[in-house]
Order: C-alpha cells, then structure tokens, then sequence
C-alpha cells in the first residue's frame, strides 16, 4: 500500500510543478509592450512628450539607436520647449490615441529674436529662414534637464516620468538626431498561484519519496514466504570460543538495518537538491500578496495656489547646479581668470571677485575670498515660475563648517545659472519658508505690502549705519542680533581714531554708507514675508584739509594697486562692498526686520578728482 500511496504523491506533485512552471512560461504571456517611432525628418532635436511616454502604464524604457553620440535628457515639458524655440525640431507626440511625429519650426515673428541664445546671435548669418539664422547647439550640460545620459550607437534608458515632463532626444546638436526610437512598458502578468503550486509539489514529491523508502524497507524486513529447499547434510556447530590457527573464522554478512540507513542518505540528498532548483528563480510574481497596503499617515503640508506656476529647480537639480558653480569658480580662483569666473558669477559676487583677482596678481600676502560651497544643500526656496529670469535661494553647509546663502539667477533657458549673492549666514532664526516642491513667488521692488520695499531697504540699512539709533528708519530693524552693524561702528570707531593720532591736523577720514546699484532679489515667504538681497557700498574717504598736505599710501598696498597712485593732494575713496540678507516681514506684523547673512569685501578704490 505504501507503493500506491508513492506513486499517488509522485503523480501529483508533477501535476504541481508542471502547472506551476506552465504559469510561469507557456501560459504567462507577453512582459512588455513597445512603440516604434520613426522620425521622417532629418533634425538635430527630437522632443518625446510625456503623454506618449505615460500612454501606458509602468516605467517607460527608452531605446535610441544611431550612428555616433547620442544624448538624452529629461525635463519639464515646457522647459525644453522653451530651449528648442530658436530651432527646427522634430515633436513626438499623441494624436487621438496615436502616436505621431510632427515638425516643429522656429517661430518666424521679430519677437523670437529675444529668444536666441546669447552668443549665437553675431555669428548668425542674414536670410529669411529663421531656423538658418540661429545655430544650434548642443544639449549636454544645460541646468534646465533634471538628469542627462550620453552613450555611442545605441542608448537604452529607463524613466518613471509624470506627463508635465518629456525627453530629449539629439546627436552632438549638429548631425541629425536618432530617426528610430523604441519605447517598452512592462506588461503586469503576475502569476501568484506559480509559486505555492511548485513548492507544494515539491513538499509532496518528497512525502513520496519517504513513502517509497518505507514500502522499500518493509518489504525487506518482512521477506515474505519461502520455499522449500533441498535437505542439506547434518553439519556440527563451528565453535567460535576455540582459537586455532588453524581453522577459518566466519564473519557476519553486515545487517539489513543498516544497508537500509545508507540507501535512505541515497534517496534523501536528491530530493533537498530538487527543491532548491525548483525554488530557484521564483520573484514575488509568482506569490500571492497578502500583505495589506501601508496606509499612508496625514502630515502637515503646503499647497500651492491653482495659480501658482511650479518651482524653477528641483533640490537634485540645485545640488548639481551649486556643484557646477563651485567647480568652475574654484578653477578661476586658482587661475585667477575674472573671464571664467564670469561664466558662473555675476552681480556683486563677480565684482568683489575681479577686485579680489587684480589685488592678488599684484600683492603676494593677498587672501583669496572664501570658496563657493557645493553642499550639503540644507535649504531650497526656488522660485515659482515659468519664464525667466529665474531665481532660487539655497542654504549650503553645516553648524561646523558654517551655513552660507546665495541666490542663483538664469538670465534665459540657453544660459547657466550664476550666482549673484553670497554671504556667511549669521542669524538662526527660524522662517516660514515654503518647501522646495512648492516654490515661492518673487517679490517686486516696489511692493508695498512689506515693512518696506524691497527697492528702499538697502537705503534704510545704509542710513541707520550712518546715523545708528537716531536714524528714522531705527525701529524697522531688530538690533539685537545684528552682529553686522555692531562690527561697522566698531570698525569705523577704531579706524578713525588710530588716523587721529597722526593725521589729524593735516586731513581727514570720514565714512559713509550708500545703497548699491545692484538690483534687490526678495522671493516670498508664507506668511506674506520676503527674504531680500540686497547691497550695500561702505566709502571711507581721506583727504588732505591744508593746502600743503599730501595723502600718501604708505602701508597700504591695497589702494595704492585699485588707484596706480602712491600718493594724492586730493585724497583717495575707497569702497567696501556689502551683501546683505534680510528677513523683512508683513506690513501688518509686529516683528521687525532681521539680518541673516552678510559678506563684505572690497570693491574699489578711486583717486578723489
């Protein structure tokens, strides 16, 4: 009966694992589907819209096939098409379910003219066709994709791409882009019952195997009938006590028992070995999933207003930007090339750097300034916007190393992000900023809804320098942490009164604080605040007060390089650059203004005509 039993649980358990890998080969089905594109058009530029790309569910695996470079990159839609207006381009798009390829030509109106990349416009060559008086460029490298790929021949990438972001698709910006591209969904043909079928039939393969050792060792133990034999002759007992040489000893045949055990090991080490390669290679597709789904746990958030456009960056996209920026400025720091720098930097944070470069050319004891920091990237408040100039702030650093803000600004799609200010963040101030994926509207100059625009901050600060306490703009500004203003009086303080011990009575040192001429930079905070850059210019002027009196620059390598003069009867300017972060609340709070940050460096120096 145990024979009956074996072959059952073998007869089953083939049905088992046969239906078991059935699932998970001949009755699975197809595990993707896919989408050819053929572009008829010989174009640099080829724009795959994210409707195509979610058409169907999944990742979207996309295959590019070429001669030569081919590059590829993803972004928000809108801001690729804005890089691909001055040029011809080829738009991969869905058309009543279909999808379809469809020229796009550059915008032929004199106002597309705002939109050539800077730089290409003097090498572009007059005619009526607008594509053939811009040239292209190549892609690699833009701060407007959130991710590039480049690869020879044949590029093959997976995505995962909401519908407001698409892909671009080019060559070197020159030769024609891949004219075949393919795109692959996965197919959801999970086969849940695969698994427990394959490891039930192995557990039931094995009870039959035991089954059959089992009917194997009855059956041996119980022999079964016997015949009978031939009588065989009268034999006398061997006495095994009595040793003689003589005589032959007789071993015993070894007992069934254990030729039993070594068969079992025999039968057993085959069947754990089919259980590991059936086991072999089962995903979670081929399981049930009985775990129920995470409910997700309510947390506070910030919803943007229905007319609130996205944010200009997203914190991957900054981390890379900010990355870029101090590798460039680093190399013109080494350098000391104004011209490279230029590439990253502009605004203020490009004035104090030329100053700095020509002083450090000319003085072997001249620091340099402080190096732009990558990261890590602590806070982002980008910009709400689709069109440019764009703008975003970031908070770099740490407590040991110290925090630093900036602001980042991109004149036009075409253009590198620059950084404009930069200064060492001295407040702690906790702020109601608005997380980066929600982004912050920028503030105008002129706003009247804060403490005070924008456009009259700097002048205010700069007064209450001048005047301290009994300036009219005192109370706008909180006093107690602003460690700026407590080192200019110190400075000024100390400076004036070490020029009194010898040059008292032939000249003068006086020092003043003017707003700058850069424009302010304020983007919003959530409680209708505004984080504001602005700049400040420190003049301290010497100047002879007799007739006979001389300036001369003795010690003072640094004004003596900025002017090209060592001494002067009219005097010399110098002027120290200020940029400064504020905090500058709603008209209708009670708080005041706050300084966050600071740098301040020399700018200038200039002989008094």
């Amino acid at each position: 009966m145990r024979f009956v039993w074996a072959v059952a649980a073998f007869v089953l358990a083939a049905l088992m694992i046969g239906g078991g890998l059935a699932q998970r080969t001949v009755f699975q089905g197809p595990t993707s589907q896919s989408e050819t594109i053929e572009v008829a058009e010989d174009v640099p530029y080829v724009l795959v819209d994210g409707a195509v790309l979610r058409s169907q569910p999944g990742s979207q695996t996309l295959r590019a096939q070429g001669e030569g470079a081919i590059f590829a990159a993803y972004g928000r839609t809108a801001d690729i098409e804005a890089w691909l207006t001055p040029w011809e381009y080829a738009h991969v798009s869905m058309d009543d379910g279909v999808v379809a390829s469809e020229l796009v030509s550059p915008a032929p109106d004199p106002a597309a003219d705002e939109a050539v990349p800077p730089g290409d416009a003097a090498d572009a060559q007059g005619g009526d066709d607008a594509a053939a008086a811009v040239p292209t460029m190549s892609p690699a490298g833009s701060d407007l994709w959130l991710d590039e790929f480049a690869d020879e021949d044949l590029l093959i990438q997976t995505f995962q791409l909401p519908e407001d972001m698409s892909v671009l698709i080019a060559a070197d910006g020159v030769a024609p882009a891949p004219a075949r591209l393919t795109i692959t969904w996965p197919i959801a043909n999970a086969t849940p019952w695969a698994g427990p079928l394959i490891a039930g039939g192995a557990i039931v393969m094995a009870v039959g195997v035991v089954l059959y050792i089992l009917g194997i060792r009855h059956v041996r133990r119980s022999r079964g009938p016997r015949r009978k034999g031939i009588p065989m002759p009268h034999t006398e007992p061997i006495d095994l006590s009595v040793e003689n040489e003589d005589k032959g000893v007789i071993s015993s045949t070894p007992s069934r028992r254990s030729l039993a055990g070594k068969r079992r090991r025999f039968f057993a080490v085959p069947a754990v070995a089919m259980s590991a390669v059936l086991f072999t290679g089962c995903s979670s597709e081929a399981w049930p999933q009985f775990a129920a789904s995470p409910t997700p746990t309510p947390s506070a958030t910030v919803i943007a207003p229905e007319s609130q456009q996205p944010p200009v960056v997203t914190e991957p996209q900054a981390e890379r930007i900010l990355q870029r920026i101090a590798e460039r400025v680093a190399a013109a720091d080494e350098s000391l090339d104004a011209e490279a720098a230029a590439a990253r930097l502009t605004g203020p944070v490009l004035a104090e750097r030329r100053t700095n470069y020509t002083l450090r050319a000319a003085i072997a004891e001249q620091k340099a300034l402080p190096a732009v920091p990558a990261g890590p990237l602590s806070i982002l408040l980008p910009q709400a916007y689709e069109g440019w100039p764009r703008t975003f702030m970031a908070v770099v650093g740490d407590e040991e190393a110290g925090n630093t803000i900036m602001f980042v600004t991109q004149e036009d799609p075409w253009s590198e992000y620059k950084l404009a200010y930069m200064g060492g963040l001295d407040a702690t101030t906790e702020l109601p900023l608005a997380p980066a994926y929600v982004g912050a509207t920028q503030v105008s100059p002129d706003n009247a809804f804060l403490a005070i625009a924008p456009q009259d901050l700097a002048a205010a600060y700069a007064d209450v320098l001048n005047n301290g306490d009994e300036s009219r703009f005192a109370d706008l500004f909180d006093d107690a942490a602003d460690q700026f203003r407590v080192g200019v009086t110190t400075d000024r303080e100390a400076r004036l009164a070490a020029f009194n011990e010898t040059g008292a009575e032939t000249g003068s040192l006086t020092f003043e604080s003017v707003a700058g001429s850069e424009s302010p930079v304020a983007l919003a905070t959530l409680q209708n605040g505004a984080i504001v850059a602005v700049t400040v210019n420190e003049n301290e002027t010497v100047k002879p007060t007799t007739e006979d009196a001389v300036i001369k620059l003795d010690g003072n390598p640094t004004v003596s390089t900025l002017t090209g003069e060592t001494q002067s009867a009219t005097g010399f300017t110098t002027t120290f650059g200020d940029q400064l972060f504020f905090y500058v609340p709603a008209k209708s709070s009670t708080e005041r203004i706050q300084l966050l940050g600071y740098a301040s460096h020399i700018l200038d120096a200039k002989v008094i005509p």
